[in-house]
């Protein structure tokens, strides 16, 4: 259980989560800003040691996605249509990763999100933006995966 309360209570059951180890750090409803934090699991790397670049979107796209949950108190949830992604260097296994997502603009149709990926001294690991639809936050329940 969450006591944010633009972290769905549900959030922490959700299969995605648990692979990525995603922890809620906060909300900044005058930026728009979410704050997570991951820590590099070995399963996420490749034989070079870091975190393969599908898996890095991943990161960045849950970041985002819980930046617009927590915009509209977790009523809505984007779907992507686009995500484009900068890899600025290798993350290496066992980094604990600071994820900043923020919403650009959310329109009725149309969603605007970027998001970055810092190590805790700030190292800037990668970046994204996303184009996204609004759609209606799904649930354990409401998908059947409860």
């Amino acid at each position: 259980m969450s006591d944010d309360a633009y972290y769905p209570d549900d959030a922490g059951q959700s299969p995605h989560t648990a692979l990525l180890g995603s922890q809620f750090v906060g909300w900044d409803a005058a930026s728009q800003t979410a704050t997570m934090r991951f820590t590099v699991k070995r399963e996420m790397t490749t034989w070079r040691g870091g975190v393969q670049g599908g898996l890095v979107a991943g990161y960045l796209d849950d970041v985002m996605g819980y930046a617009y949950v927590a915009s509209t108190e977790g009523e809505m949830a984007p779907l992507n249509l686009e995500l484009s992604m900068s890899l600025i260097r290798l993350i290496p296994d066992g980094t604990t990763i600071i994820g900043k997502g923020r919403v650009v603009k959310a329109g009725r149709r149309v969603i605007f999100l970027e998001g970055e990926l810092l190590g805790e001294d700030s190292t800037i690991y990668a970046r994204a933006t996303s184009t996204a639809i609004p759609t209606a936050r799904p649930t354990p329940t409401s998908t059947g995966m409860d």
